[in-house]
């Protein structure tokens, strides 16, 4: 089994409110979660409003299937014009973790 996990640190664009900053990040977390049956949230940055931190993980039997999902993740949200993505950070647990 492995388990991949990807921190995705985004700058808003327009944001001027914490509930904005919350429409603005929920349907990204939310088409996430349902385009790639992925877990998915809002994990850090909570106090910025035009910064925020999204966690997503993954796991899967094979390590190249977990690296393709989260590359596919990080695509997603790079593509997104109201965000822009400052980093991308993966990480990966196996059998031998």
């Amino acid at each position: 089994m492995y388990v991949g996990a990807l921190e995705l640190d985004v700058l808003l664009g327009d944001v001027h409110s914490l509930k904005q900053k919350r429409s603005a990040v929920r349907p990204v977390v939310a088409e996430l979660r349902r385009r790639f049956a992925v877990s998915a949230a809002e994990a850090g940055h909570l106090d910025l409003h035009r910064r925020a931190l999204i966690g997503v993980s993954c796991v899967a039997a094979d390590p190249r299937h977990v690296t393709d999902v989260l590359d596919s993740c990080e695509r997603l949200v790079a593509a997104r014009p109201e965000l822009e993505l400052l980093s991308a950070r993966h990480r990966m647990l196996g059998p031998e973790d």
